[in-house]
């Protein structure tokens, strides 16, 4: 006979949430009440937790990193890094960003794909010095202007890690592309997977930095 009774939990996610209490803590005394329930002793309920934990620490390194960025950011990390590019005379915004579109290939390319990304450099430090640069070559920009600034920044990271992560063959895109080509007959190694996504890298690197220095002559332009 199928013992429902720890599907209590389920129930106690869903008041907790309707109450609007702590998230954190309805999930955690959900879980705690599951495994009770369920059979468990305490010490046992606590050791899951830690396993759990311990499995999945790489996860929680997110949620250390983004207090840092903020406490960064609340201490003038933006304007300290808009200062050095308006020192910086010929900076232009798409010359900054193919300058961040060719460190986030070559990263992403062996492996750091963490090293970067939307959380921890665009929003405190690409974005600022991309806004930075058109505000000193083509003076106060428009809200859309300023947006689409940002919008650029934003893309160039997620172009740089798509075309550049396909490259560092020990990747789980690579190994799902081997599986489904193994299934129609063909079997290739990894590595082999990895240098046909070489061409593919550079031709976006040449249409995303075409696009970026069109986009400098567009604000150029704006003013004429």
């Amino acid at each position: 006979m199928i013992d429902y009774w720890p599907l209590i939990g389920i129930a106690l996610v869903v008041l907790g949430f309707a109450l609007k209490f702590n998230p954190m803590l309805v999930v955690t005394v959900s879980a705690i009440a599951t495994g009770l329930i369920a059979g468990m002793d305490w010490h046992e309920v606590i050791s899951t937790f830690g396993k759990a934990f311990n499995d999945n620490r790489i996860i929680a390194i997110v949620w250390i990193v983004l207090p840092v960025i903020g406490l960064l950011e609340r201490f003038g990390l933006q304007q300290r890094a808009a200062t050095l590019i308006r020192s910086l005379k010929s900076a232009t915004a798409g010359k900054l960003l193919i300058l961040y579109l060719i460190y986030r290939q070559i990263t992403a390319a062996i492996g750091l794909h963490s090293t970067a990304g939307q959380a921890q450099t665009v929003r405190p430090l690409v974005a600022p010095m991309a806004l930075a640069a058109a505000e000193k070559q083509h003076g106060e920009l428009t809200e859309a202007e300023a947006e689409t600034v940002k919008a650029y920044s934003a893309a160039t990271d997620n172009v740089g890690l798509f075309f550049g992560e396909d490259i560092f063959f020990a990747i789980g895109s690579i190994v799902l592309i081997q599986q489904i080509l193994a299934g129609y007959g063909y079997d290739l190694a990894p590595l082999h997977l990895a240098l046909w996504a070489i061409p593919s890298a550079i031709a976006a690197f040449l249409i995303q930095s075409t696009r970026l220095l069109l986009f400098d002559r567009k604000l150029a332009r704006r003013g004429q």
